[in-house]
């Protein structure tokens, strides 16, 4: 008899894990990625897919900024701030897939080819595919790392040429996630390297089947993975740019998850029985950047007057009508310690004037306005703030014309530098003002010149990185933040609470504080 029920379990239990197999979870995603690599790109729409493939040696708990253990079991920091052991898990196995078959677990070679990539120009896999690593380079990590040291086959250590204490944070980041040195080493042999950004090999609970760009990305569980097993079987992202699109297929059973959606669309599913909408008030930014290199707008009284022309108050009302949005003053949120209250915004059009004609522009001038592409919980509608931006600046006697470009094409054209000002945004990981202000407005951004670069911002964000003290951070991160209120590298726009619809059935998701998505663990009830 006993033996009988045990039959019975486990028929229930292989015909449960069977009912999960066939449900599907699809995520309909706004923006496609721009790769597969996770140290190439540090767009949303990249990492919230290279996310569910690669993982790093810490991670951020779901749902919060604390750091937990990943890819690394454990670690110790120096009392100095200037170095970090890693012990690596045990028995992590890449993906296997129709490209490559790893032949051993997860080790020290990994971490440090990964990493050497970010470092070292002259890594023979960096001269195959010479590329720009943007978070890593906009961090100055070079610059940081006095050396990786392999002490075993599971252990690193990482020395620092000055005290970091906030330098663990970047191994929880999207762009630290541990790449293959073996699969590395193959695609070198066949000629391959740039392969990498192309056909992943991660060690997360997803991973690649295929892609078509703009459509559909299609991935499934790893079996080899060292964590929980999947219940979720296959996992697909379908691509929509426009947000009516992703509710209608939201409502119509064709995705169970949306990315964030704007104010406006909340109504069209409150009505629904079957969808749920979760919020959070997210560590985010919107905000204009300046080309701090092409006239007019390398002129401080201009940026300043563009600034104080636009009215931001009628600007709200339209953009965020359910009132959850708050008008950006600094460079991140009040949450975050270190917030600047003083500084305040202003809305002052004769002012403005004036200091065009303090500039060098009494007459105005004629300028490009770049209008976000995508729909951003901090600008969801860029063609509308800009025609309102548009319609502000006229009244300064700026004409500005309205320029807008696919995604991709978008952030390629603005990395070059090929704009005056261009709509942008940031999320933070971490809940620290470093991870706002190091890697948008250090001068390791200023590569090409077109963005902020000032000594002695940097100096002061250099220095609350280094001290362990958080009244002397919180001090210079003020500071910093009063210059950067006086340079206006930035118009802020937005901090935004962040809206994901899904349907009833889904188990496991949880909001995180930058907005971004994961779906280890997440899966569709069979009973609803």
């Amino acid at each position: 008899m006993r033996y009988q029920k045990f039959l019975l379990g486990l028929c229930i239990s292989v015909a449960a894990n069977l009912a999960f197999a066939a449900k599907p979870l699809v995520y309909c995603a706004d923006a496609s990625p721009q790769g597969f690599d996770p140290g190439l790109w540090d767009s949303s729409s990249t990492s919230n897919v290279t996310n569910q493939m690669f993982q790093g040696l810490a991670a951020f708990r779901r749902g919060s900024t604390e750091i937990i253990p990943k890819l690394a079991s454990s670690w110790e920091q120096a009392p100095d701030a200037k170095s970090i052991t890693f012990h690596l898990r045990r028995d992590v196995r890449f993906h296997t897939t129709p490209y490559f078959t790893p032949t051993r677990t997860l080790n020290a070679d990994d971490v440090i080819f990964t990493f050497q990539r970010f470092i070292d120009p002259a890594l023979p896999f960096n001269k195959a595919f010479p590329a720009q690593f943007v978070y890593p380079q906009n961090l100055g990590l070079a610059a940081q790392i006095a050396g990786i040291d392999k002490i075993d086959e599971h252990t690193v250590r990482f020395r620092l040429n000055a005290p970091n204490s906030i330098f663990l944070s970047y191994f929880a980041m999207p762009f630290a996630a541990i790449q293959s040195a073996q699969y590395a080493e193959q695609l070198l042999r066949s000629g391959r390297a740039s392969d990498i950004n192309n056909y992943p090999v991660g060690t997360g609970p997803y991973r690649f089947h295929s892609y078509k760009k703009d459509d559909v990305l299609r991935m499934e569980a790893n079996p080899d993975y060292w964590g929980q097993p999947q219940r979720t079987r296959q996992l697909i992202y379908s691509f929509s740019r426009e947000p009516s699109v992703r509710v209608q297929k939201l409502r119509l059973g064709e995705c169970q998850i949306a990315a964030a959606i704007r104010d406006v669309d909340i109504s069209a599913l409150e009505d629904s029985k079957n969808i749920v909408i979760r919020k959070i008030q997210a560590l985010n930014i919107s905000y204009l950047s300046f080309n701090m290199k092409k006239p007019p707008t390398d002129n401080r009284n201009v940026r300043e007057a563009l600034d104080i022309a636009i009215d931001r108050d009628a600007l709200f009302r339209v953009l965020f009508p359910r009132g959850d949005a708050m008008q950006a003053v600094s460079a991140f949120p009040p949450a975050i310690p270190g917030y600047n209250k003083k500084l305040k915004n202003e809305y002052n059009p004769a002012r403005a004037r004036k200091l065009l004609a303090k500039g060098g522009y009494p007459n105005g001038f004629t300028i490009d306005l770049w209008a976000l592409p995508v729909v951003r919980p901090t600008n969801p509608d860029g063609q509308l703030m800009a025609q309102m931006i548009q319609q502000d600046w006229a009244k300064i006697g700026v004409k500005a014309n309205i320029k807008t470009y696919e995604w991709g094409e978008y952030l390629k054209r603005a990395n070059l530098g090929e704009h005056n000002v261009y709509m942008s945004g940031w999320s933070g990981d971490t809940g620290d003002a470093d991870d706002f202000l190091s890697p948008t407005l250090t001068c390791a951004v200023n590569t090409t010149g077109v963005k902020f670069c000032n000594k002695e911002f940097d100096a002061l964000v250099a220095g609350a990185r280094a001290t362990t003290d958080q009244k002397k951070r919180i001090a210079l991160y003020e500071k910093a933040q009063e210059i950067f209120k006086r340079e206006r590298p930035w118009i802020t726009m937005a901090h935004s609470t962040v809206y994901i619809p899904m349907t009833r059935d889904v188990e496991g998701f949880i909001m995180a504080p930058n907005g971004s998505v994961g779906f280890e663990n997440v899966y569709r009830r069979e009973d609803h």
